[in-house]
Formats: C-alpha cells, structure tokens, sequence
C-alpha cells in the first residue's frame, strides 16, 4: 500500500477541485491511500478579498513571513508518506501565506523530509519565481522535487487582470460584464488534469520519479513564456524595493501602500506593455538565452 499526502490551500475553491481531480487516479488505485491535507490559517484570510485587506497582504507574501496555522492533525503526521502533492497559489509574485507558513512549519519538515514531492500551482500566469521560492523551502525541508505541474488563465495577460481582479472582489467566477472569459484556470483544463494522476501513479507504482517531469512535460504541464519569465523578474525587483520602504517606515505602511497601488496600476498597464514591445524587437537577438529560459523553468531542477 502507498501513501500519499495532498496539501492545499483554497479560497475559491478551484485549488481543490484541481487537487481532487489530479488525485482522481490514485484515490481509484486500491493499492494508494490518499490523505488530503487543508491549510487553515489561525486567523482566517476573506474571499471575497477587501481591497484594503488584500493589499495589506502585500508586504508579508512577498517577504514570506509565516503566520500562524492551525495544527497539522496527528492521524497525518503519524504516516510516512511515499509521495507528497504540494498545491499552491500565487500571491504577489511570491507563494501564498498559508502555504508559505506551512512550508516553514516543524510540520512540514516532518511530513517532507527524504519525501518525493510534486508541486501544483494555480495562477493567472506568473508562477516562474513564485516556484524558485518553493523550491528553496523544499530543500530545507529536505524534500526530493520530482515534478511540477503549472495551470494558468489562458485569457490575454491584461484580459486576466481584470477578470481575476473582478473575481476575487466579488467572490463570483462568473464572465464580467458578460462579455469577458471567466476568470482563472479554465475548466477543461482542470477537467483534462486527470491525466496527470495517471502520469503520477505509474511512477508511484514503480518508485521511479527520476523520469516523471518529462513525462509530465509530454502532457503539457508546463508552459513557459520568456516574456512573462521576464516580467515575473522585474515585477521581483521592484517588489523588493517597495517591500523594504514599506517595513522601514511601519507607521505610514497605509499610506505607502495606497501609493504602491497606484503604482501597481501604472505598471500593469502602462509599463507592461512597453516591456512587452521590447521583448518582440529584441527577440530576435536573444533566441538562444530564451531557449535556456524554457528548459530551465520546465524542469524541477534548482539554479
């Protein structure tokens, strides 16, 4: 009998149903015990988000200061598991909080440590340095990096914008203004995930995980644009800088956050077009350095 852990954190829901549909494969495997794991914040985040709230989650995702979590229930904690399906979101470039405390729990070194691991993501479409920092908190629990799998909003980089946007302040997925595409992973593609638990359990069954990230890869589990590689890492750049005003000067974090509001806004729709004109002139030159890109985001291997 194999064991395997799911851990996810879901606001809306489409995590989870991701999480049952990719786990789909192993559940009918009566030779797997699946074991499904919610991380709870002590202190609950809203969805639908306030915008003030949200934006107040700012500084701490992209910093990834833990919070606190509710405990890890010890009927969980007492198996060893043969893999462990990680599923996160994406929060300001950067892991969700609750999935970014998790990762930095007592727990979580327990559960992962010596553990294949297989990571999910969720986003509108920037997941590239978000998934680094999984990485880099996999590795100090001693977790074994066997696959990644990267569901996104296929609707046009300012088109998800204001769907997601619409989304979480409403709290409903529904086509904005009627006319717009429903916001955050399509459907079918959570639907067509089931292939993945497919993928998952034959290595499972054979403990042969060396080999499951390119024939996760054969499924189209990953799709890396170099333009968006690009943008996730200046959108980090800036993200520090704004980060480090911001903590410095605590007393006035609500007024420089509105500012950084008004900055976000600019950004997206002012800079990140220029950023991408510049990308298509230029891309031409640097076909080569893209091509690396892909390869490198595709794989589970570290820099």
């Amino acid at each position: 009998m194999k064991n395997v852990l799911v851990v996810y954190f879901s606001q809306s829901g489409q995590l989870k149903e991701i999480a049952d549909t990719i786990a789909k494969p192993l559940i009918d495997d009566p030779n797997v015990n699946v074991v499904f794991h919610k991380i709870e914040m002590e202190k609950p985040f809203p969805f639908p988000w306030e915008k003030e709230s949200f934006f107040d989650a700012f500084p701490e995702s992209f910093l990834q200061i833990p919070a606190k979590l509710k405990p890890v229930p010890q009927e969980i904690l007492n198996v060893k598991y043969d893999l462990v399906l990680l599923h996160y979101q994406v929060w300001f470039l950067s892991p969700s909080i609750p999935v970014n405390s998790f990762l930095k729990s007592p727990e979580a070194k327990q559960l992962l440590n010596n553990t294949p691991v297989v990571t999910v993501s969720g986003s509108r479409n920037m997941w590239f340095l978000a998934q680094e920092k999984i990485k880099a908190l996999l590795k100090q629990n001693g977790a074994l990096l066997k696959g990644n799998i990267a569901l996104v909003d296929r609707a046009g980089n300012l088109i998800s914008v204001i769907t997601i946007v619409e989304w979480m302040f409403s709290g409903k997925k529904a086509k904005h203004l009627g006319i717009f595409p429903l916001p955050g992973v399509s459907q079918k593609d959570i639907d067509d995930s089931v292939k993945f638990g497919h993928t998952i359990n034959t290595a499972l069954q054979h403990d042969e995980f060396d080999s499951l990230q390119k024939n996760l890869l054969k499924q189209d589990a990953v799709t890396v644009s170099p333009y968006l590689v690009a943008v996730d890492k200046k959108g980090n750049y800036v993200f520090t800088k704004w980060t480090g005003i911001i903590s410095k000067r605590n007393e006035k974090r609500r007024q420089l956050l509105k500012i950084f509001v008004i900055y976000l806004v600019l950004a997206i729709w002012v800079i990140s077009p220029i950023v991408y004109i510049l990308h298509v002139l230029t891309y031409p030159f640097t076909i080569s350095k893209h091509k690396k890109t892909v390869q490198y985001y595709k794989g589970v291997e570290s820099a």
